[in-house]
C-alpha cells in the first residue's frame, strides 16, 4: 500500500453531554476530503480511543467507512491493552471496508519487545491487512527497537511506521537504514520538515483537522515539487502552530478548539481532559489568525 501524503487522524465529535456526534463526523469527514487530504486515520490518539468504549469505536468504524464510500483511504486504529481486544477491533474494521491498521504498542502493560513482536505478528496473522506501526513511546510506555523492526523483515504487511519519539538520531536510521523495509511517515509535527528533507513521503498530523490546506500545501511542496525552499516558507508559517501543539501539553483539546475556529464544533475532549482556559484559548486562537492570515 502507499502511505504517501497527509493523513488526517480524525477526531471524534461529541455532544455537550458526551455523545458521539456522527454527523458532526461526517461534515468533517467532507470537508477534510474537500480539502485534499489523502487519507483518514479512525481511532487514533487524536479521536481519543481510549475514552471510547469497544462498541462506540466500532459504531464509528461503521459510520466512516459507510460515509466515505470509497472516497479515500481509510485506516483504522486498533490499540488497546490486549492482543485480543485489538483484534477484535481490527477484524471489524476489515469487515466494515477499512484498507489498513495502525498499530502501536498496547499500552499501560508495557509489553517486552518479543511480546510486542508476537502481538504484531498475531495481528498480521489474523488480519491479513497493510500496516502502519506507530512508535510513541512516551504514550504507550513501550519503545519499538530497531532490533523489533529487523525481527519484522518477513512481514510484508508491515509496511509503514509513525515515528513520535522525536529523536532526529532514530529517523536518520529509519531514513536510510530501512527505506527498503519500511514507508516513513512523520509523526512529529514539529520536525516535519526534517522528515522530508530525509526522505518521508508521508505525514499523519493531528492539526490537518482544522489546517488541512496548510498541510496539503507543504507536502506538495517538499514531497511532489522537492521545492524545500517554499517547503521551509510553509513550514514556517506553520512551526508556531506546531509548537503550540507538540509542548503545549494538551494536545486533543487544541486540536478540537482549532475545529470550532475554522468553522465546524466537534464538542469537548472526554474527560479526565478538561476544557482549554480564556488565557489558553487566547494565546491559540492569536496562532490560529496568524497563521490563516498568510492564506493567499
Amino acid at each position: 500500500m502507499n502511505f504517501d501524503g497527509i493523513w488526517t487522524p480524525v477526531v471524534t465529535p461529541f455532544t455537550q453531554d458526551g455523545a458521539i456526534q456522527l454527523q458532526t463526523l461526517g461534515d468533517l469527514i467532507d470537508t477534510l476530503i474537500d480539502q485534499g487530504v489523502h487519507g483518514l486515520i479512525i481511532g487514533g490518539t487524536t479521536g481519543e480511543y481510549y475514552a471510547l468504549s469497544k462498541d462506540d469505536r466500532k459504531r464509528v468504524f461503521d459510520y466512516v467507512a459507510d460515509h466515505a464510500k470509497g472516497r479515500i483511504p481509510l485506516m483504522a486504529g486498533i490499540n488497546a491493552t490486549t492482543t485480543a481486544e485489538s483484534l477484535e477491533l481490527g477484524q471489524y474494521a476489515k469487515a466494515s471496508g477499512f484498507d489498513a491498521l495502525l498499530v502501536a504498542a498496547p499500552y499501560y502493560c508495557q509489553p517486552t519487545q518479543e511480546e510486542l513482536l508476537a502481538h504484531i505478528r498475531a495481528v498480521d496473522d489474523a488480519l491479513g491487512l497493510p500496516i502502519m506501526l506507530y512508535n510513541f513511546p512516551d504514550r504507550t510506555g513501550t519503545p519499538m527497537s530497531f532490533e523489533f523492526i529487523e525481527a519484522l523483515k518477513d512481514r510484508p504487511n508491515v509496511q509503514a511506521i509513525k515515528e513520535s519519539t522525536g529523536s532526529i538520531e532514530r529517523m536518520h536510521a529509519l531514513a536510510n537504514d530501512y527505506a527498503d523495509q519500511l514507508q516513513l511517515s512523520c509523526g512529529m509535527d514539529d520536525q516535519v520538515l526534517e522528515f522530508f528533507v530525509w526522505g518521508a513521503r508521508s505525514w499523519v498530523c493531528g492539526a490537518s483537522n482544522f489546517l488541512a490546506p496548510e498541510h496539503v500545501a507543504l507536502y506538495r511542496a517538499c514531497v511532489i515539487e522537492q521545492d524545500f525552499v517554499a517547503g521551509r516558507e510553509l513550514a514556517a508559517r506553520l512551526l508556531p502552530m506546531l509548537n503550540l501543539l507538540e509542548q503545549g501539553g494538551k494536545f486533543c483539546q487544541y486540536i478540537k478548539y482549532g475545529c470550532e475556529l475554522a468553522g465546524l464544533p466537534v464538542g469537548a475532549a472526554r474527560r479526565p481532559l478538561l476544557p482549554l482556559d480564556e488565557a489558553e484559548k487566547a494565546a491559540f486562537e492569536r496562532t490560529y489568525e496568524a497563521l490563516v492570515a498568510q492564506r493567499g
